[in-house]
């Protein structure tokens, strides 16, 4: 193998102690800010909390269900071909659908005012299970801007 090649080993993630599902770990690390996993932990709890009261549900199927919503099918990845950059729809990897929704949804929490970030954790996990809010709408252009650009899918690499 040349030199710079080197593929990339995935490390495991292991599954949450407490609902024992990996895709809850993976949002409490993308949640995290500087090494404070108990504090993440501490928000994504208390943000399923407030959606298991607020929709009278399973706070982790609700949080399942607005994941697989925001989930993109396409994306689209500039390639330059002969002096000109076009965008050309590819599809997503499974891995990779998973942490675009995920840090989609981290995202647009952020983004909400006002109140505490589980409160605003829990309203959007809550709109994407509607299928509303920002990442939703974030999914819809990417999936929108790939239609568009469906011209130029024969430069596919």
């Amino acid at each position: 193998m040349a030199r710079g090649q080197t593929r990339y080993v995935r490390r495991e993630v292991f599954a949450d102690p407490k609902y024992n599902q990996v895709l809850v770990t993976q949002f409490v690390n993308t949640i995290m800010r500087e090494g404070k996993k108990s504090l993440a932990e501490k928000i994504f709890y208390q943000c399923l909390e407030i959606i298991q009261k607020q929709m009278q549900q399973d706070g982790v199927a609700i949080f399942q269900k607005a994941v697989n919503n925001v989930k993109p099918m396409l994306e689209v990845k500039s390639r330059r071909v002969g002096g000109a950059n076009y965008q050309i729809p590819m599809e997503v990897s499974s891995s990779r659908r998973t942490s675009l929704a995920i840090r989609w949804l981290v995202h647009f929490a952020k983004e909400r005012k006002g109140k505490s970030m589980s409160e605003r954790m829990a309203d959007e996990i809550m709109a994407a299970y509607k299928n509303e809010g920002g990442a939703i709408k974030k999914r819809n252009d990417l999936q929108k801007m790939a239609e568009a650009n469906r011209a130029f899918a024969h430069f596919r690499y």
